[in-house]
């Protein structure tokens, strides 16, 4: 994203929207803080593509990862389980 300040903006409108691109947007600054986004008019544009081209959304995969045949973590006996239950209750 590139950055122009606002006098440059008043001064060199033309050179500074020609800097303006299909990904990438212009921050007009004003005293050295960012204050206004010049970007693409696009008439199909939905919050979803905005987002993703900001960076701030990633679709999910299209294959996404298969689940795992045996899952981690221990395996407890129905006595186990039972004796931590009632631990867990404090019914030792």
């Amino acid at each position: 994203m590139r950055t122009v300040t606002k006098r440059e903006l008043n001064q060199q409108t033309a050179a500074v929207l020609d800097k303006v691109t299909e990904t990438d947007d212009v921050v007009v600054t004003e005293r050295g803080k960012p204050r206004w986004r010049v970007s693409i008019m696009r008439d199909t544009d939905r919050a979803l593509a905005r987002l993703e081209r900001e960076g701030r959304y990633t679709p999910p995969a299209s294959e996404p990862a298969p689940w795992p045949t045996f899952p981690g973590g221990p395996t407890y006996t129905a006595d186990e389980a039972d004796a931590l239950i009632d631990e867990l209750r404090g019914d030792h």
